[in-house]
């Protein structure tokens, strides 16, 4: 396909490079606070934002003191923009209203129907280039008139409106549009992840289909009516309890360059208060590099974050017998203690997986503000876990949010087996289409959808 290959692969790789400033933004950027300076200069618009260091109280190693919250990516976008810098997708969550599960298996034939529309779409030559401006009510000019082609074409604008005036049918349309592509709301373009959305080509959005169509015949069908989804480019977790979803959770998924795995299992265990088996992939990337930035300063590393090391026998170490510059360091595995920023938080769901993956809670809030959210090295954060765990608990007779909430704040270790083993898929769908026909797409984060030809798409 060689639109894909082409023109395509400049779009998707912009939009991602916008979305991942975006999330690194200030948080308190707003959805109109940028239309009062909207003609920055280039140089305001390229510089890259620069990351809040990490202290001693920045949100567990998980989180970001080993890593995780580290620079922003810069922008590398084939265009110029008068965007602003301050996205206000950030601190905004979009968890979609609760209803039918994204593994549904009436949600094949509606994306069936999805991909029969935008074959019809790219055959009649897809959609036009929204210019990278700012509009808003009452906005006219051609920009606008652009903006009502482009969501004709893709079914979002219907009804009666003026094509050269951004009126209250617009607005509407361009709700609709980032409802369904994840973003907030606002009804304004008023960031640069709504302008890349809509400038992602009708053929990668159609190709994007035909590859979710095929994950979801195989994980549908086998879906049953109560499991848990955590889909890794929504960064959501569905709780589903008799074909309906009951929770939604926003939740960090994997970076690009540690993936969350795609796998099915049970949960059949909680840990309230866990220790954090530090896996070996942080020790080489993260734990020893800190160790020596600490080291260098005459500082021990273990007691800031409250970790213990032991040697391949099992045999504890006393801090001052590490050499974190030699090769044993390597070998010698580390844990650390629950506290309040223990880089799992309070809790831990666990089901066998040969990744050893698992859901959990974090110290770092701050994350589930962002609209993308993949920071983690792999395991999955959830937002407002407690509410999932009393969920998975209760058939256990005694576990309720309120027993819940004293262990968070006691810190007393319990492990529970879940009397119920619920199904948990972690899967990657980044478009499906539902029975209303809505037709849904998400950030291509891993470049699963394009047979490898992209590092990254939306």
């Amino acid at each position: 396909m060689d639109e894909f290959n082409g023109g395509a692969r400049i779009a998707t790789a912009g939009l991602i490079a916008a979305l991942l400033v975006a999330g690194a933004g200030p948080a308190s950027a707003g959805p109109f606070n940028w239309f009062k300076g909207k003609n920055h200069s280039q140089d305001q618009y390229e510089q890259p934002q620069q990351a809040p260091q990490s202290g001693g109280n920045g949100g567990g190693l998980f989180g970001g003191l080993f890593g995780g919250g580290g620079g922003a990516a810069q922008s590398h976008d084939s265009h110029r923009s008068e965007l602003a810098v301050g996205d206000p997708e950030v601190a905004m969550i979009v968890n979609p209203a609760l209803g039918s599960p994204t593994l549904s298996s009436r949600n094949i034939a509606a994306t069936k129907a999805a991909i029969q529309k935008y074959k019809t779409i790219v055959a009649q030559g897809g959609w036009p280039t929204v210019p990278a401006t700012a509009m808003k009510p009452g906005s006219r000019g051609q920009e606008v008139v652009t903006l009502h082609r482009r969501l004709e074409i893709s079914g979002d604008l219907v009804g009666m409106s003026i094509p050269d005036q951004y009126d209250g049918a617009v607005v509407a349309a361009v709700k609709k549009f980032q409802l369904r592509h994840g973003l907030p709301p606002t009804g304004v373009i008023d960031s640069k992840a709504t302008i890349e959305a809509l400038n992602i080509p009708a053929s990668v959005r159609l190709a994007q289909l035909e590859a979710n169509l095929k994950r979801l015949q195989k994980l549908a069908p086998q879906a049953g009516s109560r499991h848990v989804l955590v889909n890794i480019p929504a960064a959501q977790v569905e709780a589903v309890d008799g074909g309906q979803v009951v929770q939604r959770h926003a939740a960090v998924v994997g970076k690009i360059e540690r993936p969350t795995p795609e796998l099915s299992s049970k949960i059949k265990e909680v840990n309230f208060n866990p220790y954090w088996y530090v896996p070996r992939s942080i020790i080489h990337k993260d734990l020893v590099p800190k160790g020596r930035q600490y080291a260098s300063r005459g500082q021990d590393m273990l007691a800031a974050y409250r970790m213990e090391a032991f040697d391949a026998a099992g045999n504890p170490l006393d801090p001052r017998q590490i050499d974190w510059y030699g090769e044993a360091v390597y070998s010698y595995n580390f844990r650390q203690r629950p506290w309040e920023e223990n880089s799992l938080g309070f809790v831990k769901i666990n089901f066998p997986n040969k990744d050893a993956v698992y859901l959990h809670d974090t110290p770092l809030k701050s994350l589930f503000g962002k609209a993308i959210r993949f920071e983690s090295s792999g395991c999955v954060r959830v937002h407002n876990v407690g509410t999932l765990v009393a969920w998975l608990l209760e058939s256990n007779p005694g576990w309720n949010m309120s027993r819940i909430e004293t262990l968070k704040r006691s810190g007393e270790q319990i492990d529970v087996k879940v009397a119920n083993p619920t199904p948990v898929y972690l899967a990657y769908v980044s478009a499906w289409a539902t029975p209303d026909g809505q037709i849904n797409f998400r950030p291509d984060i891993y470049g699963h959808d394009s047979g490898g030809q992209t590092a990254s798409a939306y």
